[in-house]
C-alpha cells in the first residue's frame, strides 16, 4: 500500500478574487510539488462529488442548501467578511469535502495506508451553521462522520497544526466524547477561540496555544507535553490532520516560527501514533498557507513524511 493523493480541478475554480490571501495559486503550488520525481508512487485519485447527505452529517441540511444557494451565477457573493464566493465555489466545496470523504474509504479499505487531501477551500473554521474564515464547510468533521457512518468505527482523532484554531471543527466535536480534537495555534490571533480552558464536554479538546513568535522547539516541546499523551490515553481507529501550513516563519497572516523540518517532524510523530492504535489509518486534508514557496516546501514535506513513515 502506498499514499493516496486526492485532488480536483474544480478546485481551482473558486476565486475568492484577485487580491485573497485563499487563491488557486495555492493549490498550483502544492500540487506542482507534488510533481517531483520523488512523489511518483503516489496514488493519485480524482476528488469525487460529495454527496448532500455527507456533508449534512456535520452541518444541517439547511445550511447546507442556504450555502450552496448563495453561490453566485456571476462575479462575487460575501458569505461573511472573509469567506468570498464565485460561480465555481460550490463544486469546488463539494469536491474538497468529497476528497476527505473518499480518502477516509481508501485508508479505511486499506486501498491505501494513508491519503492527503490537495483541496480547497479549507474547512476548520466552517462551524455546523456558520461558514467563516475562508471556509464553507468543515471538510475534515464531514470526513470523520464520513467514517463512523460508512465503516462503523466510532473514536476519530483530528489534530490540527494550522496557525489558526479550528473553531468550527471544535465546535462539532465539543459534546461527543468518541471525537478528538487537537490544536497548535498563535494566540491571540483569529478567530479568538482555542483557550486551554476549551477542553470539551467530556475532555476531549486539547489546545495549546502558542503566542507570537513561538518557534519549533516549543511547538514540538508543547506536542510532546500536552497533545502526544492525550491522544494516545484517546486510542483512536482513525487519525486526521488539519494540515495548514501558516505557522512556518514566511507566512505572512501569522507570526510563528515553524520551519519546514517542524512540519515534517509533527506527521512523523502521528503517524508513529496512528501506528500503534490505528493500523497507520492516518488522513490529512489541506487548511492554511499563504506564502507558496513555504506552502510548497512544507507540503511537500507531509506527504514524504506520509509515504516514508
Amino acid at each position: 500500500m502506498t499514499t493516496a493523493l486526492f485532488t480536483h480541478s474544480a478546485c481551482f475554480e473558486h476565486d475568492p478574487g484577485r487580491h485573497h490571501p485563499e487563491s488557486p495559486a495555492r493549490l498550483k503550488a502544492v500540487l506542482n510539488a507534488l510533481e517531483a520525481e520523488e512523489f511518483a508512487l503516489l496514488d493519485r485519485r480524482e476528488a469525487p462529488r460529495a454527496e448532500l447527505e455527507q456533508v449534512a452529517r456535520a452541518h444541517p441540511p439547511r445550511f447546507v442548501e442556504r450555502t450552496l444557494g448563495a453561490v453566485p451565477q456571476a462575479g462575487h457573493a460575501a458569505l461573511d467578511g472573509d469567506t468570498i464566493i464565485s460561480p465555481g465555489s460550490g463544486e469546488a466545496a463539494l469536491r474538497a469535502a468529497g476528497a476527505v470523504c473518499a480518502a477516509v474509504d481508501a485508508v479505511m479499505t486499506r486501498e491505501a495506508r494513508n491519503a492527503f487531501c490537495a483541496v480547497r477551500p479549507p474547512g476548520h473554521h466552517a462551524e455546523p451553521e456558520i461558514a467563516m474564515g475562508f471556509c464553507m464547510f468543515n471538510n475534515v468533521a464531514i470526513g470523520a462522520y464520513q467514517a463512523r457512518a460508512r465503516h462503523g468505527i466510532r473514536r476519530v482523532a483530528v489534530m490540527d497544526f494550522d496557525v489558526h484554531h479550528g473553531n468550527g471543527t471544535q465546535a462539532m466535536f465539543w459534546g461527543d466524547p468518541e471525537l478528538f480534537y487537537a490544536s497548535t495555534h498563535q494566540f491571540p490571533l483569529y478567530p479568538g477561540t482555542g483557550s486551554r480552558e476549551e477542553r470539551g464536554a467530556h475532555n476531549n479538546i486539547v489546545n495549546v496555544p502558542l503566542p507570537p513568535m513561538s518557534d519549533g522547539v516549543r511547538f514540538r516541546e508543547q506536542f510532546l507535553a500536552h497533545i502526544a499523551p492525550a491522544m494516545r490515553a484517546f486510542k483512536p481507529e482513525l487519525v486526521m490532520i488539519s494540515a495548514g501550513f501558516d505557522a512556518h516563519e514566511s507566512d505572512p497572516l501569522a507570526s510563528l516560527r515553524l520551519r519546514t523540518p517542524d512540519y515534517a517532524w509533527a506527521t512523523a510523530e502521528l503517524v508513529k501514533i496512528a501506528n500503534e492504535h490505528c493500523q497507520g489509518r492516518v488522513v490529512s486534508t489541506l487548511e492554511g498557507g499563504y506564502d507558496l514557496h513555504a506552502l510548497a516546501d512544507a507540503s511537500a514535506a507531509h506527504v514524504r513524511t506520509l509515504m516514508t513513515t
